[in-house]
């Protein structure tokens, strides 16, 4: 990826409180990342494909691979918004690294803290990793999963330009029995 710390934006949030920041996360970003992850798998099970208790037990350098692709994941960045030095959101994109699929991107574990939720943060996160995304020539598309019936991620998702392309009934099972559709959506980069 070329030129991902080449940005800078800040401003504040939709709700008139502090300045949020926007930046790439680095290593010493990672005990917060963690806090926030395990926060946000706790109070919202359904959102997330993964379960708060195996999460909870992982150690915080374990994310490292989120952080870019030089980490040994598949991670091209971790975006995060700051409210001064407090983590309030992060956003992942991965990538594939086969030659048949290399030119699509995937943005996964979105997440914005409850506090801050409804002031355009979450969406602010979705258009710098756009911008970021577009600045990277070899990628075309970009895909997302978001639980159905989240319409207010939804929303966010439609008004950045993805369209659905597919519904995936019973997508995850949480530990009470409960199902939880997701639908797919993507993004040509190129548009």
């Amino acid at each position: 990826m070329s030129d991902l710390n080449d940005f800078d934006d800040a401003g504040r949030d939709g709700g008139g409180g502090a300045p949020i920041t926007l930046r790439l996360l680095t290593e010493g970003d990672l005990p917060a990342y963690k806090a926030l992850r395990d926060a946000m798998l706790a109070r919202h099970e359904q959102a997330f494909t993964s379960d708060a208790e195996t999460e909870r037990a992982r150690e915080a350098a374990s994310y490292r691979v989120r952080l870019h692709p030089q980490a040994g994941g598949k991670s091209l960045f971790t975006l995060g918004a700051y409210a001064q030095a407090r983590l309030v959101g992060a956003l992942t994109c991965e990538h594939e690294n086969r030659k048949k699929v290399m030119h699509i991107a995937h943005l996964i574990g979105m997440m914005v803290d409850d506090d801050y939720r409804g002031r355009g943060i979450g969406k602010r996160l979705l258009q710098q990793a756009l911008v970021l995304l577009r600045r990277e020539p070899r990628l075309e598309s970009v895909t997302l999963s978001v639980t159905a019936g989240n319409q207010a991620a939804i929303a966010v998702y439609r008004q950045a330009g993805f369209t659905r392309y597919g519904h995936l009934p019973r997508a995850i099972r949480l530990s009470d029995g409960r199902y939880y559709a997701k639908d797919l959506m993507s993004l040509d980069l190129r548009d």
